[in-house]
Parts: structure tokens; sequence; C-alpha cells
């Protein structure tokens, strides 16, 4: 086990190193000149030099990249004694810097934070910047992902051990209906119903209720009826449940079709006739934390709810589907009929033999989309007025700050490579065959 995580590590450290790389010729070809945008465009040619000086752009491209290895790599070697020297290992730099051992009489080889430049706009670090950011992004990928596994896990395990039934067909058609919205289309919805129209009172329509509760009401006293005749397929509550939607769902659709009719004229009464419910209470925008009109900062949790359920969606509908497939393939093993031939109860069958290895695929996607949150979710924030990692970088390409952007892409990039080394891992301790490969 201790090889396997080595040889991960090792690929890990080459992804990023040609990650760091492709970013660095990839923005410095970009046209632009970053001393101009710090100065404005009355600026003198030496306070531009002087800048360019500052930042390193008046250097070869090779030397420019050597430093830039330099600066974000956690280990490296700074000149300690030349204080001209672009290698200088200085204070206003490099934090948190350890000392290891001397290289020559005037090199060491030193441990510090990854320095990720200036912001050419603010000349703050960058690091500072992310850092007051990405938490929140963090935030809202852990929470979004974890409403998706959760809710998508158990609803794959329901779907699969009821194949066949109106939940397995249900849950596909979520899956299907879930993957084809786009999440910028979803959070446009949600921010409306939820933060908007629903956040003080819900009407209810007295025609939904009607329908729901009077026509689910018949078909059950027939589905009744028909179980004496004995000409009920299947079980009855399911039949009864089944009845009851369709008409909750018949209901609505015409509520809906009239609702929207007396937008624009208000001529059937009865449709605007409704039951006021307690809304959600819920903003469609704000971020984590909120000021109030005193000026202090408060944790705001229930800011986290909408945008966690818009960017959840997707990738609940995949888990829902990944698991039913992958369950239904586990359960046509002969294994599990050995363990069922031997008495095992159904639901040590399902929890401990066949949901384990039936979750590879699902690990998979988990790990694939928390790492695409973690990047941003950049619709998302914007629609929501969450400040993120995303929206940071979004702003930083409005104002061409390469240093943020940079910063940003490493960041996304140095997280994509934890992730994955972290599903391998689970990977070999879910399925040995892994760590053998």
């Amino acid at each position: 086990m201790g090889r396997f995580i080595y040889k991960r590590l090792v690929y890990g450290i080459l992804v990023m190193w040609g990650v760091v790389t492709i970013v660095f010729f990839l923005f410095n070809v970009l046209p632009g000149d970053p001393a101009r945008m710090m100065l404005g465009q009355n600026a003198s040619k030496e306070q531009i030099d002087a800048i360019n000086k500052d930042i390193g752009r008046d250097k070869p491209a090779l030397v420019q990249y050597l430093l830039y290895l330099n600066d974000i790599s956690p280990f490296s070697i700074h000149e300690i004694k030349n204080t001209e020297s672009a290698f200088y290992l200085s204070d206003k730099k490099y934090k948190s810097v350890l000392k290891l051992f001397p290289v020559s009489s005037t090199k060491e080889f030193v441990l510090k934070m990854p320095y990720l430049r200036r912001s050419y706009i603010t000349r703050r670090p960058v690091s500072e910047i992310l850092a007051d950011t990405l938490p929140a992004t963090a935030v809202l990928a852990v929470a979004s992902m974890f409403f998706a596994s959760v809710i998508g896990i158990l609803l794959g395990i329901l779907a699969a051990v009821r194949k066949g039934t109106w939940l397995d067909s249900g849950s596909l058609f979520f899956a299907v209906l879930g993957m084809s919205g786009p999440s910028f289309y979803i959070g446009l919805i949600v921010a409306m119903t939820f933060g908007y129209f629903w956040s003080k009172q819900f009407p209810f329509p007295v025609v939904i209720l009607l329908f729901f509760l009077g026509g689910g009401i018949i078909f059950s006293i027939a589905g009744l009826m028909k179980r004496k005749k004995k000409t009920l397929k299947g079980k009855l509550s399911d039949y009864i449940i089944k009845k009851f939607l369709f008409c909750g769902l018949i209901g609505f659709g015409i509520w809906f079709a009239g609702y929207l009719f007396n937008l624009a004229w208000d001529v059937i009464p009865f449709i605007n006739k409704y039951v006021v419910f307690p809304g959600t209470g819920l903003n469609n925008e704000g971020s984590l934390f909120i000021i109030d009109d005193y000026g202090n900062e408060h944790l705001s949790l229930k800011n986290i709810i909408l945008p966690a359920l818009t960017l959840g969606i997707r990738p609940l509908a995949i888990i829902v589907q990944l698991t039913r497939s992958s369950l239904l393939d586990v359960l046509s093993q002969d294994y599990i009929r050995t363990a069922t031939a031997k008495g095992l109860s159904f639901k040590t069958i399902i929890f401990k033999h066949a949901l384990k290895n039936s979750l590879n695929p699902v690990v998979t996607a988990i790990s694939g989309w928390f790492a695409g949150l973690m990047a941003g979710a950049v619709f998302v924030e914007y629609i929501f007025g969450w400040r993120g990692i995303g929206s940071e970088i979004v702003n930083a390409l409005d104002k061409q700050d390469l240093p943020i952007i940079m910063g940003g892409v490493l960041v996304i990039g140095f997280i994509y490579v934890i992730i994955n080394i972290v599903v391998d891992i689970l990977y070999g301790i879910l399925d040995p065959r892994v760590r053998v490969q």
C-alpha cells in the first residue's frame, strides 16, 4: 500500500509541474502591459521600467519561468546576501520561511509558503485574496456534494432493489431531467421560486388540493374494489401513491396554466384562491458571511441552502443512475446469490456486500464533481451573490489581473490533483485489485 501511495504522489507532482508550466507560458504570451495597467496611461518610462523590474518582467522568459517555479514551490533555493538578485529571500515576498540547510556560502535551501505574486490592481498578495474566497467555495462544494451523495446513493439503492416499479422509473426520469438542466438555468428558477415568490408566503391553490385529495381518494376506492376482484396488478400501496401523485400533477397543471393566463388577464378568480403556508425565509442572494446595518460581519448558513441545492441537482442525478446500474450489476453476481442462499438478511447483503463493491464508479463521479465545484461554480455564485473563488477569477479576467488568474488556476489544479490522489487511495481500500495493478 505504501508503494501504491508513493507512485500516486509522484504522478501528482508531475501533473502539477505540467500545470505550472502550461499556466506560466500561456499567460506569459498574452498581450498587455501589467505596468501600464498598474500605473495608468500617464506613467513615465522610468516608472514602467521600475514596475517591470519589481515583478520580474525585465528578464528573459526562461529566467522568469525558473523564478516562478522557485516562488510557488514550497521547497526552494534562495539567495540570502545579494539583495539585487531576483532569487533573494525577501521578507516582503516570502512568509513563514524555515531555513533547512545551506547550499553554498550565499544560498540556502528553505521551506516556505508558496508565493503567488501580487495583484496588479490592488497590490494585495494573491494568496490572501484566494484565502478569503476559497473557504466560501469549499463550504458550498461540500454542502452540495453531501446533499447529492447521500440522497443520490439512497435513491439509487431504492431504484435498484425496486427495479421495474414506479420508483425505478421515477428515479430514471429524475436523472435525465437533472442532467439536462444547466446550472445557471436551474439557479434562476430556484432563486426566483424559493428566494423571491415563496420567501414570505406560499400560495397553495385550492384546485391542486381538490384534485390531489379528491382524485386520490376516488382512485384508492377503485383500487380496493379491483383488489377484491383480483384484477389489480402489483402492490396496492404503490397503486394508491401513484394515483395520488398523478391527480396532484393534473391539478398543478390546471392551476399553473390558469395562473400564467391570469398574469395577463385576471379572468379566472378561482385560480387565485389559495391557502397561505409559511415561506422559506431564504434570500435569493447572499454569501456565507453577511454584514449587518452596524458594519458587523455574521455567519449566515441559511444562504447556502439555495446555491447548494442548485449545484447538487446535476451530480445527484448522475449518482442516482450510477448507483442503480452498478448495484444491479453487482446483485447479479454469484457471491450475492451465495449470500442469499446462506440466509443473510437483505440489509446485510445490500449494505455490507453489494454496495461496497458497487461504489467505485460512484466515488469517481463524486470526486470529479467535487473537484469541479471546488473550482468555482461561476454562474451559480454570480446568480446567488456568493463570493467564492470562481467569481473572483471572473472579476480578475475582466480586469486582466493575471496573477490572480494564474494563482486561481494553480489552486484549482492542486485541488484536482489532491482529490484524485485521495480517490486512488480509496480505490485501493475498496478494491485490493487496484493496488496490484
